[in-house]
């Protein structure tokens, strides 16, 4: 019973699988899922050979994209708690990719920053991510992936702007 519920969890989402009624986001909810799915991520890392778990990577993207962080900061992109956050650290530093600083904005807070072999690891676990984006488009003509490429920026960038009129608003209506 365990098998067929574990099974469940990480099978690949179908947009039938979610009562919106638009489409589009009936799609992003399934893609979500699927590609933020840490066992599914899990199972892929350990199928590729790679030696640390995924939230050990998920740690080491966001530090190279957005340079040393607060281990609060990590706790919140990486949906854990503190405590969680700070094994995570642990082992990045036992294996050398990451090391503890002092906040230069405050000398009482501690940042996590990569070394300069984490540096190496954290482009090795993107370069996976280029791996299984050109998997997915490999059927894909060139033309189709430049303008899905087009239309996927244009809607990051109203989404991000939609998401900050939200952050003032919620979801009511504009005011006219």
């Amino acid at each position: 019973m365990a098998k067929s519920s574990e099974s469940s969890v990480i099978r690949p989402r179908r947009a039938s699988d979610f009562p919106y009624r638009s489409e589009l986001l009936a799609n992003l909810s399934a893609l979500i899922l699927l590609w933020d799915s840490p066992a599914l991520q899990g199972q892929i890392l350990a199928k590729s050979g790679e030696s640390i778990d995924q939230q050990s990577h998920a740690t080491l993207r966001h530090l190279l994209a957005w340079g040393p962080m607060r281990p609060s900061a990590l706790s919140e992109v990486l949906a854990t708690g503190a405590s969680h956050v700070s094994k995570i650290v642990r082992r990045l530093e036992v294996d050398g990719w990451v090391r503890r600083t002092t906040d230069p904005s405050d000398g009482r807070a501690t940042l996590i920053a990569l070394t300069e072999s984490g540096e190496a690891a954290a482009r090795g676990v993107y370069a996976l991510g280029d791996r299984m984006i050109a998997e997915v488009l490999e059927g894909w003509s060139e033309a189709d992936v430049e303008e899905y490429t087009a239309l996927t920026s244009r809607f990051v960038k109203d989404a991000i702007a939609s998401a900050e009129r939200m952050l003032e608003r919620g979801l009511l209506p504009a005011a006219e």
